[in-house]
């Protein structure tokens, strides 16, 4: 049996999440049963999937057509994608039920945080480097001011299975909430397949349903603290029985530029790299959608904004890093939050 010394580091984008499990089998009733784990690369990113059965009812086949029809509709990498589709109409185009939920989604964060999250920022992420044409010649503030003319959640119209855009230079951009979408939506194959016990990640989002019922134990994540230079150990841990966990970060994604750190995280607003005293912040949420699109919002928020944020949304939990005015590193959690996490012995 693995012990809490024993952690197995699953690599993300934004931030690094260690999932402690163990592979021990037992009896249930009679019935063998065991933690099966599925392992690869999809989206760009790695995921991970563990669930108890008596048997691995899951294929490699199976997530492989999964992930494969996901892209389809919300990766903008993918020629003839439904959103790369959209992207380049003039007017709009009829969307399948994926995109539809995630812009669905998208929208209500959007007026839920006052626009601090938007899928519209597509031609700024990409102008910043962090889209499909990769890093380039930096923008100008002509040509920033120019594009956020085509940015505003305002310009998307989403009539029943028709999203419609008011301006033909509207483009989005899904990766800040499509990721927690397709944990959800293999989380939700799991349950057609009768799977009680499991936890679904993809790039460091992740969602649980039960328990480790082999280890007789709530499912356990730790989060590791960022660093410039890499990373050091982790900084907390928390168990987690049917919830969410996903985060949202700074340092992964970025490049430096005269002296200026340049993120992947772009305010909608100004049309350059959001400025926060934020490092990373994890949002845990009944659903990974819910929680992959406001850890996003939040960052934008600011550590005391963020804060004031979540004691108005009870139904949201969160724990931040933040960067001190000393330049010290310090961290802090929603009361909810804590109750989650373990002793954590450095």
């Amino acid at each position: 049996m693995k012990n809490l010394s024993e952690i197995k580091t699953i690599g993300v984008q934004l931030s690094v999440i260690l999932i402690l499990f163990s592979c021990v089998s037992t009896k249930n009733l009679n019935v063998r049963e065991e933690l099966f784990q599925q392992q690869g690369k999809a989206q760009g990113t790695t995921y991970s999937i563990r669930y108890i059965a008596s048997d691995s009812i899951l294929t490699s086949l199976t997530t492989e057509k999964l992930f494969a029809e996901l892209d389809q509709s919300l990766s903008i990498y993918k020629e003839g994608s439904l959103i790369s589709r959209f992207n380049e109409s003039p007017t709009g185009i009829t969307v399948d039920a994926h995109l539809k939920a995630v812009v669905e989604k998208a929208l209500n964060i959007n007026r839920v945080t006052n626009g601090s999250f938007d899928i519209t920022v597509y031609p700024l992420v990409d102008i910043w480097g962090f889209g499909v044409r990769g890093h380039g010649k930096l923008p100008d503030s002509a040509t920033i001011k120019n594009i956020l003319s085509c940015v505003g959640s305002k310009f998307l119209k989403l009539n029943v299975d028709f999203l419609g855009k008011e301006k033909s230079c509207v483009k989005i951009d899904v990766n800040g909430i499509a990721q927690g979408y397709s944990v959800d939506y293999l989380a939700s194959h799991l349950d057609k397949l009768g799977i009680k016990n499991y936890m679904v990640e993809v790039g460091g989002e992740i969602k649980t349903k039960g328990s480790n019922t082999i280890n007789n134990r709530d499912w356990a994540i730790g989060i590791e603290q960022p660093n410039d230079e890499g990373f050091e150990p982790y900084r907390a841990i928390l168990k987690v029985k049917d919830a969410a966990v996903t985060t949202s970060g700074s340092y992964r994604k970025f490049y430096d530029s005269d002296g200026t750190r340049v993120t992947h995280l772009i305010n909608p607003f100004t049309g350059y790299s959001i400025v926060s005293d934020l490092i990373s912040v994890t949002v845990m949420a009944k659903d990974a959608i819910t929680a992959d699109g406001f850890d996003n919002a939040l960052m934008f928020l600011g550590q005391k904004k963020a804060l004031a944020f979540l004691e108005a949304h009870k139904e949201l939990e969160a724990y931040m890093i933040y960067k001190k005015p000393d330049g010290t590193i310090a961290d802090t959690a929603t009361a909810g939050f804590k109750k989650f996490l373990l002793p954590v012995n450095h």
